[in-house]
């Protein structure tokens, strides 16, 4: 495996080393970096490993993969961006500086070559789990209380599971269906190589079994901070995987566990709520300080289209990100989302019509901008939808209600029911989840295809995306084992590639 097949006992050294130092350079293969300190060291105490969970935490914000210091690589939230930009609800306004324009495009995930998006995906989300499994294999022999042991583990198991789910996600169809389909390479040890392609099965089973084992591990304890996983992001983590798997059960019953202990915005922290950790709604999400903002190279930098023209970033440099218009004429002149756009006829050179300003800095002066990765509406949604699907209309339609009146007070679903609820449901997802890195998702497992509306204030008012329709389980969607991996792994072949 590429990400492991020169990795040494040094490996969660060079990651602490890079939590520490900034990183934005390090190469995470060095094998035996000057100032590395051995896994056996770092191990000694659980105040050590905690130290290694913290670099762990670090890499999902962190500018740069390996050597690669392209300015669309910036953790999570960078594959976020590609999820939503490969969906039917984002447009990019102009060509701009290029970046992330072929995942728009659909060319992105087309080559295995080394630096392309289908090496750096696999290099990204492969250098948490080995960096996991490390943390996982080695804490029981730390010293330090029980406690911190459990919930350093439960942390790390969640960070792994999490891995998975969007490598399988990007390198394979949806679950339903597909369950004999290959998936990818799962491994539960450090520094270990050459594992085949397993079934999608057997990914989503090794998925639920560490989100399992994190929940009981985790059930009872506190967290530092919203930074840390905790009982509840574990929760909010299995319900996405459910409804991913369709077993609608399971999805409603681990959202509804999570949505009590949060409170939804009002509507003008709606208006500020998506760049701080303060925000009630959020599960999870990382904070991040001034001086470890990335600048260009970071999810403020493409998102933040400020109409002042302040940060002046990709997004206000002609890479500005729309709604389209179909959608934006879909939602209520009363609700308070719609007030995160730009309305049409207001827009100006650096945030055109139909610009999002759901995503922006709290001071346009300053970078520093934290990155939010699970919030309590996604649970609101999850758990209606399931519930509709599992033939509960009645409690469905309530939990959807109690979400959107939170934005729009004269929402009502009516009489809504089955597949005109259903729908509803489905649309207010797209409303209220846009931009957090859903679409793609959702596109694999509503199994309808790519969509995307032509027209004026549409995709044809943008940059062309090339692509506008794909059908269901298209090989487009699928991005490429890495050369390297093919190359390096022995328990694949050539045959092992996605077409």
């Amino acid at each position: 495996m590429i990400i492991m097949k020169n990795i040494s006992k040094y490996l969660v050294p060079v990651l602490i080393t890079a939590m520490i130092t900034g990183g934005c350079k390090k190469n995470y293969l060095e094998t035996s970096p000057s100032n590395a300190v051995t896994v056996d060291v770092i191990f000694k105490t659980t105040e050590g490993a905690q130290t290694a969970l913290d670099g762990l935490y670090r890499l999902t914000y962190t500018f740069g993969i390996e050597q690669n210091g392209n300015h669309d690589l910036f953790g999570q939230k960078s594959f976020d961006l590609i999820m939503d930009l490969m969906g039917t609800d984002m447009v990019v306004n102009k060509q701009g500086y290029n970046w992330f324009n072929g995942d728009y495009r659909y060319t992105a995930g087309a080559s295995p070559a080394p630096t392309s998006r289908s090496y750096t995906t696999w290099l990204y989300y492969y250098q948490i789990v080995n960096n996991a499994n490390s943390i996982i294999t080695n804490i029981d022999g730390a010293a330090g209380p029980q406690e911190d042991k459990d919930k350093i583990k439960g942390q790390a198991l969640f960070m792994r599971a999490h891995s998975y789910f969007y490598l399988v996600n990007f390198l394979q169809h949806t679950y339903k269906g597909n369950e004999s389909k290959p998936g990818v390479p799962t491994y539960s040890a450090p520094g270990v190589t050459g594992h085949p392609r397993g079934t999608v099965q057997a990914d989503y089973d090794s998925i639920v079994k560490d989100l399992t084992t994190a929940e009981t591990l985790l059930t009872g304890k506190s967290r530092r901070d919203l930074s840390s996983v905790d009982v509840t992001t574990v929760q909010a983590l299995r319900a996405r995987v459910a409804l991913q798997m369709e077993d609608y059960a399971t999805a409603a019953t681990y959202a509804e566990k999570v949505i009590p202990e949060y409170t939804l915005m009002t509507n003008a922290e709606y208006q500020s709520g998506f760049n701080s950790v303060s925000s009630p709604e959020w599960i999870w999400g990382m904070q991040v300080i001034s001086d470890q903002a990335t600048v260009y190279a970071g999810w403020w930098s493409h998102m933040d289209a400020e109409p002042s023209g302040d940060p002046g970033g990709y997004a206000s440099l002609g890479q500005q990100k729309k709604i389209p218009k179909i959608l934006y004429d879909q939602i209520n002149a009363n609700d308070v989302r719609k007030t995160v756009f730009v309305a049409p006829g207001t827009g100006n050179a650096n945030a055109p019509d139909y610009s999002q300003l759901k995503f922006r800095l709290a001071d346009p002066t300053s970078w520093a901008g934290d990155y939010m990765y699970l919030s309590v509406a996604e649970m609101y949604l999850i758990d209606a939808e399931a519930l509709v699907r599992n033939g509960q209309d009645g409690p469905g339609r309530t939990i959807l209600e109690t979400l959107i009146k939170n934005r729009y007070p004269a929402y009502s679903a009516g009489t809504l029911a089955g597949t005109n609820l259903l729908n509803e449901i489905l649309l207010q997802r797209r409303i209220e989840l846009w931009g957090e890195g859903l679409s793609l998702f959702d596109i694999k497992r509503l199994k309808k295809g790519l969509n995307r509306p032509s027209g004026a204030g549409n995709y044809s008012s943008g940059y062309d995306p090339s692509v506008y329709t794909l059908a269901d389980q298209d090989p487009k969607f699928l991005y490429r084992i890495p050369q390297e991996e093919l190359d390096a792994n022995k328990s694949m072949t050539a045959a092992d590639q996605n077409p």
